[in-house]
């Protein structure tokens, strides 16, 4: 994901209030479902087009482009205001921003180094660990169990050609983990700031956390109008788009079919893996990425029809 991304598959197991903020103008229409494969596909192409990046800026220069535009553009159509906040809102989207920028840069330092497809397979331990450990059902220990066999496959640590890179193993479980703790935090700022505004502002704060590692990796290419451009792109793809278009469904969407929905995010990850970097999966990967497909789907049908995201 969401790297990202953006919220999980079970995002909704955490609260069964609506928002009470407004929505984004103009999608009110549009059917939540919609938006949600809308986002899905869009985050996934964009982290693949991310990854064409990395030869020329590394993962961290490469967040630090993806970051910055995204801010750039949320800030100049949102305008959110900071004057007025109470000091308690101010402190979430600070704690929404460093959240946010943390899951995107271990995320593309994972994708450096293991498949798109594992990798957000592998990522998807966050949003069910959120889920089980707001669940009161005894059968979502049996998907628990079912995802930790699937994402063990894919580490494959005792395969004859030594399995998933180590470091890279380490940096999608600590995105996994930035990514359970996210869903928590972007829920909440849905009750507090209308629209987009907190994305925007936590946006902000997200660009400053892989800045530091991101120049000193990629120096001036930064300044490469090619590589400026293709950061713009990715912005967009990664998140503008698909963060906006799942704020605004997790407003209207019942928890359960959300839940469902996000958890094609691997699949579509796997799609655009082949597609644009030419990542093809074994049998073995695609077995096991079924199995945390079919825990994310068992885990949020657990989630009352009628809760609201």
């Amino acid at each position: 994901m969401r790297h990202g991304a953006a919220p999980a598959a079970t995002v909704a197991a955490v609260t069964t209030a609506a928002a009470k903020a407004r929505g984004l103008p103009g999608l009110g229409r549009v059917p939540p479902i919609g938006l949600v494969l809308t986002g899905v596909t869009s985050i996934q192409f964009g982290a693949a087009l991310a990854a064409t990046m990395f030869d020329d800026l590394g993962a961290a220069g490469t967040s630090v482009l993806r970051l910055t535009f995204a801010a750039i553009v949320l800030m100049a159509l949102w305008r959110p205001r900071v004057r007025g906040r109470a000091p308690r809102d101010l402190r979430l989207v600070l704690v929404f921003g460093v959240a946010l920028g943390a899951m995107n840069l271990c995320f593309y330092e994972a994708l450096q180094r293991i498949p798109l497809g594992i990798a957000v397979t592998i990522e998807f331990a966050g949003p069910l660990a959120v889920a089980v450990a707001t669940s009161r059902r005894r059968l979502d220990l049996v998907w628990a169990g079912a995802a930790a066999l699937g994402i063990l496959l894919l580490a494959n640590p005792f395969g004859s050609g030594g399995g998933l890179d180590p470091l890279g193993l380490v940096l999608i479980l600590a995105a996994a983990g930035f990514w359970g703790f996210y869903i928590l935090i972007a829920q909440r700022a849905t009750h507090v700031y209308d629209g987009s505004e907190g994305l925007a502002l936590a946006m902000v704060v997200a660009a400053l956390v892989p800045l530091v590692p991101g120049v000193i990796e990629a120096g001036s290419a930064l300044l490469h109008p090619g590589l400026i451009a293709m950061g713009a792109g990715v912005a967009v793809l990664s998140s503008v788009v698909p963060y906006s278009l799942e704020t605004e469904a997790l407003r209207r969407l019942p928890a359960n079919v959300f839940g469902v929905l996000m958890s094609l995010e691997p699949a579509v990850a796997a799609v655009a893996g082949f597609l644009v970097l030419g990542q093809a999966l074994g049998a073995r990967d695609i077995v096991a990425m079924a199995l945390v497909v079919a825990a994310s789907v068992g885990v949020s049908r657990s989630v009352p029809a009628s809760a609201e995201a």
